[in-house]
């Protein structure tokens, strides 16, 4: 990453071709972000802004959509549980729930058996 260089061209500041990051935003030359798109890709995901640049000009920016992420999944479980469309687990556990076996072995050997011998 580098640091962004006072230059009188541009507002006051030239933004390095490569990469450039300020307050929360990255800026990154189209090359860059072609050769390094998921990179690009899961940074805005994470809710950084990335600006597309140019020739040192932003053309565009990469952001994750609004009203997305846990923020807003949280909120929305919050307002259905409040409705009333969902309620609170009554037990909870640690890990996955015990499976329990479909059959036992040699009911499945069986109608494995039976199955072949039907050929």
């Amino acid at each position: 990453m580098h640091a962004i260089a006072p230059d009188t061209r541009v507002g006051g500041y030239r933004w390095p071709r490569e990469e450039a990051s300020i307050a929360g935003m990255r800026s990154v030359g189209i090359k860059a972000l072609k050769d390094r798109l998921s990179e690009y890709v899961r940074i805005a995901a994470a809710g950084e802004v990335v600006l597309v640049t140019d020739r040192d000009e932003v053309v565009a920016e990469l952001r994750a959509p609004e009203g997305r992420g846990p923020a807003s999944a949280d909120a929305f479980l919050a307002e259905a549980m409040r409705r009333g469309w969902l309620a609170a687990p009554v037990l909870v556990r640690e890990g996955p729930p015990p499976s329990a076996p479909l059959a036992p072995l040699a009911e499945l050997l069986d109608e494995l058996t039976s199955d072949r011998d039907d050929r």
